[in-house]
């Protein structure tokens, strides 16, 4: 039963995979709005911001630009599933001999790769601009981890509203709240410098644990507890979200 369900997500991968490749522009247009980011806080806001510790801007700035590039990218998850159910596609898939839960991570791991090819152009980017690491190999194996499960939450996030939206923009909409959600945290400026309610939101949100983990393993040092709170918010959210995304699913499916 596992092999199968495995196969089938391979072959629902593929065919997602092959519809990237045929239009690789949105790979790159997923890159665009985190690198214009990226550009104006480096160059017209960065020289007002101190950030208080000594690093470069750009060292500061790279780890929510790279939850910003994933925020953006997810958006096309939703927007492609919302097709597959438009067209029809779905529904044969359910009249095959398939496992069910295949069609959805075909989508999903269309995602994790597509999104991991987007942060590697955005870091190429910022090896550019001036960004420099120290993190050893051990930590880089830590940040990918801490960014391929932030892809998959997301995803999953992204994958409830394909199956929600009622339209198109619908869908694809569901990217702009969570663009927005790094610039309330840690990502852009320090906490302290936020008035009192604002600072502890931004405190209190997971976008600001994930951004000190790896803010922090790329400067090689200790990420104290922040790594524990961003693994719970990520992995209880990834919880919910796969479990709304079945439910929604199976009734998509169903009534149709």
């Amino acid at each position: 039963m596992t092999s199968h369900v495995l196969a089938d997500t391979c072959v629902l991968t593929g065919r997602s995979l092959r519809h990237i490749l045929r239009s690789p522009d949105t790979i790159i247009t997923t890159a665009v709005i985190p690198i214009a980011l990226m550009l104006l806080f480096t160059y017209v806001f960065g020289g007002a911001i101190d950030t208080g510790d000594g690093q470069s801007y750009i060292n500061y700035l790279l780890p929510g630009i790279l939850l910003i590039t994933i925020a953006s990218g997810i958006s096309y998850t939703a927007y492609r599933l919302f097709l597959d159910l438009q067209s029809g596609i779905v529904d044969r898939f359910q009249s095959m001999p398939i496992a069910r839960s295949s069609v959805l991570w075909g989508h999903a791991l269309t995602s994790l790769a597509s999104n991991m090819v987007s942060v590697g152009i955005v870091i190429s980017v910022a090896l550019i601009l001036g960004f420099r690491t120290s993190a050893s190999p051990g930590s880089w194996i830590v940040i990918v981890g801490v960014l391929l499960l932030s892809t998959l939450t997301l995803t999953w996030v992204a994958i409830i509203a394909g199956l929600a939206a009622k339209t198109v923009d619908g869908a694809s909409a569901l990217s702009y709240p969570l663009i927005f959600l790094p610039f309330i945290s840690s990502a852009f400026v320090p906490i302290a410098t936020m008035p009192g309610p604002i600072a502890w939101f931004a405190e209190n949100q997971p976008v600001t644990s994930i951004v000190d983990t790896i803010r922090a393993l790329f400067a090689q040092q200790s990420i104290g507890s922040d790594i524990w709170i961003a693994l719970i918010w990520l992995i209880g959210i990834l919880v919910v979200a796969y479990a709304l995304a079945i439910v929604l699913y199976n009734r998509k499916t169903t009534s149709a």
